[in-house]
Formats: C-alpha cells, sequence, structure tokens
C-alpha cells in the first residue's frame, strides 16, 4: 500500500491514488478493500488516521466474511479466537470504539474458551487485576497454567509469577523457577528478569 514507484527520474508517491481506489472499492461492497481501506484509516495511509473509521471498515469487511477482516477487527462469531482476542484488546484500550472493560473481559473470555493462549493470558489478567470481573486467584491461576500449557511465554512468565508469590497455588519456588525458565528461552525479557533475580 506505501508504494512508491519511479518515472523518468519523477517519483510519485501513490499513497493518496489508493486510498481513493479503496474508497470507490469498498463503498460497492468489496470486502478486501474495505479490508484495506481499515489499514488505511488505522496507519493514516493517504489519509488522516482514524481508529474509529479503521474500526467500521474492518466491520464492514468482516461482516462481508473476510478472514483478515474478522482477525484484524476481532470478529466474534464462528468461534474465530484471534478475532475474539483483537475485540478484547480494542474494547480494553478504546481502540476504534468506546473503553470498555466489560466488554473486554467478555471478548478475552470468549478467545481463551477457544483456545487461544494469548486471550488465556489476557483472561487471567483480568482476574488478577479486576478488570470487567471480579479479582479470583484460583482463575487467575488457572488460565495462566492454560496459557503457559500452551507455549504462551506470557503466560508462562505470570504463572511461575503465581508459584512464587502463592497465588491460586501453593508457593513452589521450583516450579516458578522452572517457568521462569521457559519463557526466558521463549524469548520473554520480563521471564529473563525473572529468571535472572531466582540466581540472586
Amino acid at each position: 500500500m506505501e508504494n512508491i514507484y519511479s518515472n523518468e527520474n519523477e517519483t510519485i508517491n501513490i499513497k493518496e491514488e489508493e486510498f481513493c481506489q479503496y474508497l470507490k472499492s469498498a463503498e460497492r461492497g468489496d470486502s478486501d478493500a474495505q479490508l484495506n481501506l481499515g489499514y488505511c484509516y488505522k496507519k493514516g495511509i493517504g489519509t488522516i488516521k482514524d481508529e474509529g473509521k479503521a474500526f467500521q471498515w474492518y466491520l464492514k469487511s468482516a461482516e462481508e466474511g473476510n478472514h483478515i477482516g474478522q482477525d484484524s477487527l476481532g470478529y466474534s462469531e464462528g468461534g474465530n479466537s484471534k478475532g475474539q482476542l483483537n475485540l478484547g484488546y480494542c474494547y480494553r484500550n478504546g481502540i476504534g470504539t468506546i473503553k470498555d472493560e466489560g466488554k473486554a473481559f467478555h471478548w478475552y473470555l470468549k478467545s481463551a474458551e477457544g483456545g487461544n493462549h494469548i486471550g488465556q493470558s489476557n483472561l487471567g489478567n483480568c482476574y488478577r487485576d479486576g478488570i470487567g470481573t471480579i479479582k479470583d486467584e484460583r482463575k487467575v491461576f488457572h488460565w495462566y497454567l492454560k496459557s503457559a500449557e500452551g507455549g504462551n511465554h506470557f503466560g508462562q512468565n505470570n504463572l511461575g509469577y503465581c508459584y512464587l508469590k502463592e497465588i491460586g497455588i501453593i508457593k513452589d519456588e521450583g516450579k516458578a523457577f522452572q517457568w521462569y525458565l521457559k519463557s526466558a528461552e521463549g524469548g520473554n525479557h520480563i521471564g529473563q528478569s525473572n529468571l535472572g533475580n531466582c540466581y540472586r
């Protein structure tokens, strides 16, 4: 989308032209163009950055059945757990919509139940911090465990913290170390830092 081409030493930036083409096609119902138009609004390509309009065009694309649009928006129907995760993130941070912790929790829960390991970690965060729900240490541990066992490095780090600080489980420094190690080996910087603290 950010193509720049040269014609006889004359460089022409075609961002605005592409934006106009996407707009025309999107208004005719082309779901790929709707997706691309959402991206243009999200990144400010050929137009002014506008997360609200990005959200609207991603929604139109998703409603037309565009799977990438569903992921980008966070489409909730049909069990798209990545889309559900993204929608939770949008509601949690007020991206393209009004911030709503209850809806964020709802979509993180759907994503987590659908097997999305990032969604499981984010749901654990909701139970830990009381985001859209009441705090519940057993559920914090439960969702971090699912995320960690699924290979999510944030979930592994968070599970290590649960074992170290006795959150929803009996304290076990050995297991804390093991989960910090897995997180660190996966490249998680927080896990690496926590692992370093274990050696002190």
